[in-house]
């Protein structure tokens, strides 16, 4: 078996932003681990909304062309997976949602089409979120949604960093402990 493959799904409009620097963090921790690591942020990519037209229910295969058709392979070919998103509106971000939606095709090959697995890796997925509010529910929503995004690409939920009352951009940097629990749980996909 090959190298680990972490791949890191930055949800956040701002670089260099809090969740930016979180991920970072956590692929870092996969890195030193052994694990080979990529990063993708969704504001350089070009993701329109789900249309819902139903198209993937017939062959798995999302028939809008922009920059999902390669984020598809990059998803299904990682090992395990993380999932980055500041709250907005206590959910994730637009451009965020936008991959979870679009990955209805990816779902659609699952449970529609019984598309048979390509091998039986155990796939782990974790959620890095940051939200401004110190809301007792702040993350609940998006804890569901990523939730159900991992089960769509066959991946299961295994732990997340989820931090109230950070809004200032890059404010995390005055929150050592945190960029460093963001590390530990990079190190643990590399063992899972």
């Amino acid at each position: 078996m090959g190298n680990t493959k972490v791949l890191g799904i930055m949800g956040s409009p701002r670089k260099k932003s809090n969740t930016d620097l979180l991920l970072d963090a956590a692929l870092e921790g996969a890195s030193q681990e052994g694990a080979e690591v990529e990063k993708i942020a969704v504001y350089d990519l070009q993701i329109s909304p789900c249309r819902e037209i139903y198209a993937c229910t017939r062959d798995g295969n999302c028939p809008i062309r922009d920059d999902m058709q390669s984020l598809y392979d990059k998803l299904s070919r990682a090992d395990h997976i993380v999932f980055a998103s500041p709250i907005f509106f206590y959910g994730i971000t637009s451009q965020a949602k936008a991959v979870v939606d679009r990955c209805q095709a990816l779902w659609a090959r699952r449970y529609i089409l019984d598309t048979p697995k390509e091998d039986d890796r155990i796939r782990k997925g974790i959620f890095i979120s940051v939200g401004a509010t110190k809301g007792k529910r702040l993350f609940d929503g998006a804890v569901l949604t990523v939730k159900y995004f991992f089960d769509a690409v066959g991946v299961k939920y295994a732990g997340d960093l989820l931090l109230r009352e950070i809004e200032g951009k890059a404010q995390i940097r005055e929150h050592p402990q945190a960029l460093e629990d963001a590390f530990k749980l990079g190190r643990k996909l590399r063992r899972f």
